[in-house]
């Protein structure tokens, strides 16, 4: 007798991506998503080490050392501790606390890489650190954590599609809700956990989504954003170990009933968890930050930048400066008055009246001496911005800067593209440079070239403990 199909034998959205993700294989991916991969987590090894350097990572990594492991005791043999720190010289965390550590590393300067079109996700910052705390703990090699990579973006980049990015217009930042599931299915292809598995993992990982967007609108804390992609990669390392281990997550954990699309989003699509699944890669859409800040300001610093080259102007010519732009924004990115560099990070305005006067370009620019600098705030705080007319129909980072000068002359330009982004992405010689320049302060330049070649050439890397310290 023939079975008869029930909705229950429908498999659910998580089901289906795991399935994918178990029977991936590295020679299914294409080349240029392999190279787009690689370039990603080499940024992301460099916006690590370039973020260890700051106070409230320093914070991070004290709490984490109150908690961890250490180096020193490890080599006495009391535990196994391996996972290095990124930046950090002599010191091995257990894979947790290191996968927390180097997350609010990666994410400590807003230089770290997401997706065009945004979809509040951060694929360096939140996949990479997880899974290479655990590469490093069980052995890995770099075909694994390079299969573990592609195969997370392509899952957490359809769920933050699915989400319409709408979970910050209800208060959350929206990283730290999808970050968790990203960090579950790099640590779960790292372990070797089967489509069952990861598919709990999924599960166990909704339920320790969190982050809230109030520092946005505070006089203080805005240091608390930088934990919430420390915190997706912990807990995406929490949500593999135990589904390894047996433990149990819901099946319907994306699109079911007080699940993420219904419980954490304003608007959802659900068939995008699943659309194009093998044939679109969505790797192909990851944005390399050129700049050190919120990715809104990058099309409208790119346009300034490119009307002051070519109209030969500097900052000082410019009368006045308009900005038309989309409704998130004006909600969430119009901070005229910020209280120190990480709102001012986070803040359209005050940016691109960083590009009219400094070279946005670098990272030791953006200082708390910045937030005091006369001539940017007068230049922010006199900025004009209004809202598209027909929002809709542009993406919603796109912006129209129209510029006067003290001569009379105006110059104006729309625009959403800009260097980083898929459409113009940095090629693997700027890549390099950018790390690089990220990785100078570091005490051994040459342990820097050696973690540099090692992940241009991950299908030859064997062993990530025979680096060094990349410090």
């Amino acid at each position: 007798m023939s079975s008869i199909s029930t909705p229950s034998s429908i498999p659910t959205a998580s089901q289906t991506l795991c399935e994918f993700v178990h029977r991936l294989e590295l020679k299914d991916i294409p080349a240029d998503v392999i190279e787009r991969a690689k370039h990603c987590m080499i940024d992301a090894l460099g916006v690590s080490a370039f973020g260890s350097q700051l106070p409230w990572s320093q914070a991070v990594l004290r709490y984490a050392l109150a908690y961890g492991q250490s180096a020193g005791e490890a080599l006495k043999g009391q535990t196994g501790a391996r996972s290095q720190l990124l930046g950090v010289a002599n010191t091995r965390l257990q894979a947790p606390h290191a996968a927390l550590v180097n997350g609010a590393f990666a994410h400590a300067f807003e230089m770290d890489s997401l997706r065009k079109p945004g979809a509040g996700v951060h694929p360096g910052a939140t996949l990479l650190p997880a899974a290479l705390a655990l590469a490093q703990e069980v052995g890995a090699s770099g075909e694994t954590l390079l299969k573990a990579f592609v195969a997370a973006t392509e899952v957490m980049f359809r769920i933050g599609a699915a989400s319409l990015h709408s979970s910050e217009k209800l208060g959350f930042h929206a990283p730290g809700l999808t970050g968790p599931y990203g960090a579950a299915i790099a640590s779960g292809v790292v372990l070797g956990l089967n489509a069952q598995e990861l598919t709990h993992a999924l599960g166990i990982a909704g339920s320790l989504s969190g982050g809230l967007l109030a520092f946005a609108q505070s006089k203080q804390g805005a240091e608390v954003k930088r934990l919430h992609l420390g915190r997706a990669c912990e807990s995406g390392v929490m949500a593999a170990r135990l589904a390894k281990e047996g433990f149990e997550g819901p099946e319907t954990i994306l699109e079911g009933r007080f699940g993420f699309l219904s419980s954490f989003c304003a608007q959802r699509d659900p068939a995008l968890l699943t659309l194009g699944l093998g044939e679109v890669w969505e790797t192909r859409k990851i944005c390399i930050k050129a700049y050190p800040c919120h990715v809104t300001a990058h099309p409208a610093i790119d346009t300034l930048s490119e009307m002051m080259r070519l109209g030969h102007f500097t900052g000082q010519d410019i009368a006045h400066c308009q900005l038309e732009v989309g409704e998130k924004i004006l909600s969430h990115h119009d901070i005229r008055k910020p209280l120190d560099i990480k709102q001012g990070q986070y803040s359209v305005p005050f940016c691109v009246a960083v590009a009219m006067h400094k070279d946005p370009r670098d990272a030791s620019v953006f200082n708390d001496d910045l937030v005091k600098d006369p001539k940017v705030l007068a230049s922010c705080q006199s900025m004009s911005m209004i809202a598209f007319g027909d929002a809709g129909k542009r993406n919603a980072w796109a912006s129209r800067v129209t510029l006067t000068l003290h001569s009379g002359e105006v110059w104006s330009k729309e625009a959403d593209i800009f260097w980083g982004a898929p459409e113009r992405a940095l090629s693997e010689a700027q890549v390099q440079d950018r790390f690089l320049r990220n990785t100078a302060h570091l005490s051994s330049a040459s342990q820097a070239q050696v973690w540099l070649h090692a992940f241009l050439n991950l299908e030859k890397t064997s062993n990530f403990l025979n680096l060094g310290d990349l410090a």
